[in-house]
């Protein structure tokens, strides 16, 4: 039995110069896949931000005597502008608590994704 005849595929032109390393860069250095996830990455940390500001600070709050935590801080001292405003110099220690709070719910949710995908590599 003969095969059948199966004409070549034509070779697609690569681009050269600046474009074909480009091109060359994003195939080789998986930067696509670091851009996707640093995009996600983005977009879960605004998640990330709501959870804390619009849900945790509030229950905080709560468990402080009604203490708004983001407004939270020790006034050092507060000066006039020459605008006539009052500026306050002050520890805004409530923004830094959210913060520190954001930092740590991220941190453990890239502790396990980095956890289940080293289990799905080794195995």
């Amino acid at each position: 039995m003969k095969a059948p005849n199966i004409p070549p595929v034509p070779k697609v032109p690569q681009p050269t110069g600046v474009f074909g390393e480009f091109q060359k860069f994003l195939t080789k250095t998986n930067a696509m896949a670091l851009a996707i996830g640093v995009i996600i990455g983005a977009a879960a940390g605004q998640v990330v931000n709501s959870l804390v500001n619009d849900i945790m600070n509030p229950l905080i709050g709560v468990l402080l005597a009604n203490v708004n935590l983001a407004n939270a801080k020790i006034v050092l001292g507060t000066i006039t502008g020459a605008d006539g405003k009052v500026v306050e110099n002050a520890l805004r220690y409530g923004n830094f608590i959210s913060v520190l709070i954001n930092f740590l719910i991220v941190m453990v949710v890239v502790f396990f994704v980095a956890k289940f995908f080293a289990k799905e590599v080794l195995k």
